[in-house]
Parts: structure tokens; C-alpha cells; sequence
């Protein structure tokens, strides 16, 4: 696990300030890899090019030390991630005779590149961002992995192309600051965060997931590529029985591939049926007590860690456990919020950030539930999903307008509780009769009727999701449509940025065994009803495991990572909330109408209404913008 950086241009640049460049974007993330780091430089008579990287050394602690470079020097590597099938691929690639010098993943990634060229990713199974360099052909590489687990932006400004694993590299070695994009910024608004390929700035980009960049070195012109699907074994007719079988014995080959590590392995526990699973799995394979990590709360509507303690009985695990309240996170909130570069409003990063710092002391990788939700089919959001199709089949869309205000204010909450009533309020505004509905429902800050309340209107997108529109399509009804809106959307742009961040803070690699190519594969052919089978959610995957858990412990309702913040947000956090409305800040500021904002806040702030999610969206872009613009 590392962070990577590099740069091409056709400027005129010597060796010293190329190193310069290299060296101010790698000391930006040192916190991702601070092991070992090594960079690269090289220059024709057209371009010259460099790279750099920052390692958390993982497997192959002696010879893994990146770049990497080919027997005749002319191709060379940087990597951030982890293979999880190299050992496989190596034993391949020896039997035609190819020699290793190293023991690490990295090396078989380039060995196979030079066999194989670029067709040669789709035989990656992992979570990987990496650049290859091919000076005999002039051309740069950079790939993504298939969910999107490892980070990479680019951008092409003044005859040069930089990229990198975190925004703030980029950024850094700009000639000015990028403008804020408007469409990065209604996307952020919505969602509470921005999925690729968009970014909060202008003229940066995030490499889409399954997907790699062809540069030619010589012009800079570059074409972005999928990575092609590797052939799947078809499950197509199988039985729900045969189902439940390959169910377990996949959920433990993939616990199995992603626990190869040269350092102490742990995982974190939250008490849920996805880390419960991967927990008691690892525990399986482990000859010693595996550590479990969890975090809890004061507040008891979002604790859960008395679900995570009756796991680790039952496991035999090594168990640390830390309950938190708002006074353990004063301190860092600042810093967690910033490190993410963009607004980025996923209150769930907060104990995410949290848990991580406590595995730290004791493990360097940790294994995640993370993915098991979208694998299986985990989130109420797919019933909402299915009572919106049934809704508007019967309820004319008149109807549905002239009582969905009077709905809504009936279902008011006024404290950060997220009870039935939260719950049912946010089916009612996702309500949509379009064909957009799913994109409402993962809109979990402001709708986008409500941006023109909120927003100049030089900062208003007319559609927002029309880039995601083109591939997705707009008539999403299905389980499996809802599952791949996910995966292009929530998973990417939220779920694994949260993680990769908050344990890279920590300088901690976590790894996500239900992210696993072969599941998705195999999920995704079965009968949608083995994944939620009425208002069973995850059924398969519970069904596969029941037996070793206690009776019904699998069925029992999961809270969540959340975060009271809309408490705090009238506490602790009040004081600067109400800054970021300051008549002066926001006139200045040119982006929010004022009045609107305004209400939004004191009625949060005042318990007349509970606006959390909105409230927190705005006071996490208010946060980063401040920080970024008015220093």
C-alpha cells in the first residue's frame, strides 16, 4: 500500500527541478507510506517525465522498494494497492521461463505488462492505482481498479500532465489554485460527495473505476480505455442450496486471498453481519487470536458495540474496543474533514478515522465488512427502491404533490434521532415519477429541487446526474440496476474514499474481501430473490453462515456507522456553523443565497426542524472552502 505521484511535460525542465516537483508531491503524503519512498526521472528530446512514491510496506518488506524497473531499463512502475492473485500469475509467468528479482506483487504487475501489454489488467485481481512508463514506445499508463478501492486524479494544465493518489499533490504543484466545478459542486451537494470522474475543482479529474489512461508522452494526447471483463464462470440455473454452498466457500476463499500480508493482520468489527462474517472466517484460518477493532458511542441510538463484544466471545478474538463522544473527536475534526481534500460530508468517516487510529498500535492491515451491502444486497434503500416503482403505479402524480408537503411536515423530526419517522420522510421526498428515483434516494443532502433555493444561480447545474444518466440509463427498477448504480456512484465516490483516507491517515492498509471481482460476478447471476427475499436482506449470505452464529443474531437490525453531528452541530461545532453564514462570509463567498442558508441553519440549530444531513453537507463544504480560499 502507498501513495504514487508523477508528472509529464513538454516544458523545459532540468533533473533538479524535476526531483523538486517529485519531491513536493510525495512529502504531501508521506502519511500513506511512511516506510520507504523512491522516485524517477527521465527526459527525451520532447518530453520529460517523472515519478515518485511513498510505500507502507506489506509484502516483501526487504526487496519490495518501488519503482521498479524492467531488465533493460526501459519500462518502470510505481503501485499503490495490493494483488491479491500475483502468487498465481508469478507461478504462470515463471513456467514460461520469466525470472523475478523481487518477491512483491509489483514486480509480477510489470513483468506481466511486458508480456502481455496492457490487455494484461484485466488478470489483476485487487485493489490497485498504478502508472507504468514504457520509454520504448513513448507511453504512459495509468490504471484504476474494477470497485475503485485505490485513488487517482489527473489533470492536463500548461503543456503537462500531473496525477497522483490524493488531490492535495496536485494542487500543490499548480502554478495558481483550480476554480471551484460547478458541476463537482452540485454533485457534492446532493450525494455529500463527488464520484468520478468529477472533482470540486476545474480541470482535475478522477480516473473512472475499471478503467486505465493511454498518454503518448510526445503530445500529451490522451485516451481513456476500460479494462476489459475477464471471462466468468457462469452460475446461471443453480440451485438455491448449491447457491448457500458456494456462497461460504467463496466468502472464505476471498477472506483467505486478501489476509496475505508480511505484517500483523486484525480486522474491524462493527457487530454487523458483514465484519461479523469476515471476523469469524479470518479466526478460521488464523493458528493464533486474530485482533477486532470497534468503536461505540455514548449516545446509545448509535452504539453497537455490545453486538461487536458477542462476536469476539464467539470468535476467541484479541478485542479492542473504544467508546467515543464528541470531545474524542474535537481535537481531529478539522484534520479529518481537510485530509479528503474536497467537501466530503460522509459523517461515518469521523469513527472510520477513529477505528483506524486504534488498530494502528496493534496491526498494520485490517479486514473490512466494506462491499457486503452492495455484494449481497444489504440497504433499505433497495425496498424503498422496489415501493417506488409500486407507488407511482397507483398514486397519479397530482395526488402525490398536493400531499406530499403536508406529509413531509407531519413526519418532522426535530433531533438527530433517525427513527421510522426520518426514515419514512426520506422515501417521501425520493419520491419521483421520472424514472430517477434511485438517484434521489442516494441524494442524502439536498434534493435537486432544492439547489435553486440554495445556490446563485451561476453555480446551478440544470442536471447534475446527466454524465452518470448516459451509461446507467434513466429507467432504473431492478435490484441489479440499483447494485450498479451503487458501484459506479456510492461505493466510489463515498464508501471506499471514506476508508482509504481515514486508514491512510493512520498509515494503515484496510482490504475489503466482499470487493471481490468473482463475488460480484457470481451475485450478480443469482436470482434477485436469494439476494433479498421479502424484507430478508442479504438472505444468501445470512443463509451461507446462520450456524455459527447464536439464532437470530444475524437478523438483527444494523444502526449503521453513524454519527450524532447534528448534535453537534448545536454544541461544540455551533459557534463556527453560524460563521459560515456570517452575511459578510457569504456575500464574499458569491455561492449560497443567503437567506436560504440562513433558515436552514437556525432551524436545525433552533430543534425546529432537524436538517442534519443538509446542515452538515454545508458546513463540510463552508469548512474545506474557508480553509482552501481564505487562508
Amino acid at each position: 500500500m502507498c501513495g504514487i505521484n508523477g508528472f509529464i511535460t513538454n516544458l523545459e525542465l532540468n533533473k533538479d527541478k524535476g526531483q523538486s516537483i517529485l519531491d513536493d508531491m510525495n512529502s504531501l503524503i508521506r502519511h500513506r507510506g511512511p516506510d520507504e519512498d523512491g522516485s524517477f526521472f527521465d527526459q527525451s528530446d520532447s518530453y520529460k517525465v517523472g515519478m515518485a512514491m511513498q510505500r507502507l510496506s506489506i509484502i516483501d518488506l526487504s526487496t519490495g522498494k518501488q519503482p521498479i524497473f524492467s531488465e533493460d531499463g526501459q519500462k518502470v512502475i510505481v503501485f499503490n494497492g495490493e494483488i491479491y492473485n500475483y502468487p498465481v500469475i508469478k507461478k504462470a509467468l515463471l513456467g514460461q521461463g520469466i525470472e523475478f528479482s523481487t518477491t512483491s506483487d509489483t514486480e509480477v504487475i510489470l513483468k506481466l505488462y511486458e508480456l502481455e501489454g496492457p490487455s494484461s489488467f484485466s488478470k489483476l485481481d485487487g485493489m490497485f492505482a498504478f502508472s507504468i512508463y514504457d520509454k520504448s514506445i513513448d507511453k504512459l499508463f495509468i490504471a484504476r481498479d474494477f470497485f475503485g478501492e485505490k485513488p487517482l486524479y489527473y489533470t492536463i494544465q500548461n503543456q503537462s500532465l500531473y496525477w497522483a493518489s490524493e488531490l492535495k499533490s496536485i494542487v500543490k504543484v499548480l502554478p495558481q489554485k483550480p476554480e471551484i466545478c460547478t458541476k463537482g459542486l452540485n454533485l457534492f451537494l446532493q450525494l455529500s460527495y463527488t464520484p468520478a470522474p468529477f472533482t470540486i475543482y476545474k480541470g482535475i479529474q478522477k480516473l473512472n473505476v475499471s478503467h486505465y489512461l493511454e498518454i503518448d508522452c510526445t503530445n500529451l494526447a490522451v485516451i481513456e480505455r476500460e479494462i476489459p471483463s475477464v471471462a466468468h464462470t457462469s452460475y446461471k440455473g443453480i440451485s438455491k442450496g448449491e447457491a448457500v454452498t458456494l456462497t461460504a466457500q467463496k466468502v472464505r476463499e476471498s477472506v483467505k486471498s486478501r489476509s496475505i500480508a508480511d505484517v500483523s493482520l486484525g480486522t474491524f468489527l462493527s457487530g454487523g453481519v458483514d465484519s461479523s462474517i469476515v471476523s469469524l472466517c479470518l479466526a478460521e484460518q488464523s493458528s493464533s487470536k486474530i485482533d477486532t477493532f470497534s468503536i461505540g458511542f455514548e449516545k446509545k441510538e448509535f452504539d453497537e458495540s455490545g453486538k461487536a463484544r458477542t462476536v469476539s466471545e464467539l470468535i476467541g478474538s484479541q478485542h479492542h474496543e473504544l467508546i467515543i463522544s464528541e470531545k474524542d473527536l474535537e481535537k481531529d475534526l478539522h484534520k479529518i474533514i481537510l485530509n479528503f481534500d474536497e467537501p466530503f460530508a460522509d459523517s461515518s468517516a469521523l469513527p472510520t478515522y477513529l477505528v483506524s487510529q486504534l488498530a494502528s498500535g496493534s496491526v498494520k492491515v485490517a479486514l473490512t465488512g466494506d462491499g457486503g451491502d452492495e455484494v449481497f444486497g444489504g440497504y433499505n434503500k433497495y425496498f424503498i427502491g422496489r415501493l417506488n416503482h409500486r407507488y407511482t403505479n397507483i398514486v397519479p402524480k397530482s395526488v402525490h404533490r398536493f400531499g406530499q408537503e403536508k406529509v413531509e411536515k407531519l413526519l418532522r423530526v426535530h433531533e438527530d434521532s433517525r427513527g421510522i419517522k426520518f426514515k419514512v420522510n426520506r422515501l417521501v421526498k425520493a419520491i419521483n415519477y421520472e424514472g430517477n428515483f434511485y438517484l434521489n434516494i442516494i441524494s442524502l443532502a439536498f434534493q435537486s429541487y432544492e439547489l435553486p433555493k440554495i445556490l446563485k444561480p451561476e453555480y446551478l447545474q440544470k442536471d447534475s446526474f446527466n454524465h452518470f444518466k448516459e451509461s446507467i440509463g434513466s429507467q432504473n427498477k431492478t435490484l441489479t440496476d440499483f447494485r450498479n448504480i451503487d458501484r459506479r456512484l456510492s461505493l466510489e465516490g463515498d464508501l471506499l474514499v471514506k476508508v482509504d483516507r481515514t486508514s491512510m491517515l493512520n498509515s494503515i492498509e484496510c482490504r475489503a474481501p466482499y470487493l471481490n471481482q468473482e463475488l460480484w460476478n457470481f451475485t450478480s447471476q443469482l436470482p434477485e430473490s436469494f439476494l433479498i427475499r421479502g424484507w430478508d436482506k442479504k438472505h444468501i449470505l445470512k443463509e451461507a453462515f446462520k450456524d455459527h452464529f447464536p439464532k437470530d443474531f444475524l437478523d438483527k437490525s444494523k444502526k449503521g456507522f453513524g454519527v450524532p453531528v447534528g448534535d453537534w452541530l448545536r454544541t461544540h461545532l455551533q459557534k463556527e456553523l453560524l460563521s459560515f453564514i456570517d452575511p459578510g462570509f457569504i456575500e464574499k463567498q458569491q455561492i449560497f443565497q443567503l437567506e436560504a442558508v440562513s433558515k436552514l441553519v437556525e432551524q436545525h440549530i433552533s430543534k425546529q426542524v432537524d436538517n442534519t444531513f443538509r446542515v452538515w453537507t454545508f458546513y463540510c463544504f463552508q469548512l474545506w472552502y474557508k480553509t482552501t480560499f481564505q487562508k
